[in-house]
């Protein structure tokens, strides 16, 4: 029987091939509670699936590598870096949505029930409830009997639903 090597890569090169330019470890504040002070925005987009990792490597609007290792996930316009020049802030990016609205708690109850089963994330609202597209689900809510409709936003203030085991 072999024995496992007591061999481990350096951190850096398990997650990223080539570093990156610069690495941000906290969020700073965000840019609607934030001084500007006349610097330049240098933005950061991020998918809506993207918030909940821990370690990403992305590029700013102006080219810029960055390495993104957080405790916690950033929201959209939280600033990432900030000098006396200009700010690096987090820009949700828009995406293909599936938004079903509700009359009545039992059909709330019902959708809801029906996308925890799938393990979706979902945005709940007072008489609706926003997912990310996908036709397979889109098909099987209007056999469900719900009028989902498809448009374009930003997956925003959503619950992440994790898988289990069974």
């Amino acid at each position: 029987m072999r024995q496992r090597a007591n061999f481990r890569l350096p951190r850096d090169i398990i997650y990223f091939r080539k570093r990156a330019n610069m690495v941000a470890e906290k969020i700073l504040g965000n840019i609607k509670d934030y001084e500007i002070n006349g610097r330049k925005t240098d933005k950061i987009g991020l998918e809506w699936y993207e918030l909940e990792k821990k370690l990403l490597k992305k590029t700013t609007d102006s080219g810029e590598e960055i390495g993104i290792r957080l405790k916690h996930p950033p929201r959209e316009g939280d600033i990432l870096y900030a000098d006396n020049s200009r700010i690096v802030a987090v820009e949700l990016l828009p995406c293909e949505l599936t938004v079903v609205r509700v009359n009545t708690m039992k059909e709330m109850g019902h959708l809801c029930f029906e996308l925890g089963n799938r393990h979706l994330s979902l945005a709940i609202e007072d008489r609706q409830v926003t997912i990310p597209y996908d036709e397979p689900t889109f098909l099987y809510l209007e056999r469900l009997g719900f009028r989902p409709e498809r448009k374009e936003g930003k997956f925003r203030d959503f619950t992440v639903c994790h898988a289990h085991g069974h």
